[in-house]
Parts: C-alpha cells; structure tokens; sequence
C-alpha cells in the first residue's frame, strides 16, 4: 500500500534500480536515454534514470556529462628517413 502511495504522490528515492542498459542503435531512446545513451530503471516505480559510466551513478538530465578524454599518438616518423 505505501508503494502505490508512494507512485501516485512522486515520493519514491529510487533506490532499487536494474544494472545499466545501453540504447541498441535503431531503438527507441527515452528521454533518459538520450542524456547518455545508458539508463537504469527504478524496480520501485519503473521511472527510467540517465546513468553515467564516467561517474559510476544516476546522473541528472540537466547535469552534463564530460566527454571521454582522447589520447593523442605522437608521429612516430624517423628523422632521417626519406620517403
């Protein structure tokens, strides 16, 4: 009973939640999907949260997410060589 309380009124903490899943290309992309492209479902109320990988938690949808440094490779040419 405290349950359905708890959905009708929007009090639930979204502590129970699924191990993150990645939107697949061609599928349909909720609007917690589309933060990251990873979301978690609420096991609770079934509310679907934007997940973060770099952050290892929910993350908000208006937060931003950092992009992923890339690494540079230095030109590993020779001096000497001629082509």
């Amino acid at each position: 009973m405290s349950k359905l309380l708890d959905m009708l009124l929007g009090s639930c903490t979204h502590d129970r939640n699924t191990f993150s899943l990645r939107v697949k290309p061609g599928q349909r992309r909720s609007e917690a999907a589309g933060v990251t492209g990873i979301y978690v479902v609420c096991l609770d109320c079934g509310k679907e949260l934007a997940y973060s990988w770099e952050e290892m938690k929910v993350v908000s949808a208006s937060s931003r997410v950092k992009p992923r440094r890339t690494m540079t490779v230095p030109n590993l040419t020779s001096r000497g060589q001629r082509s």
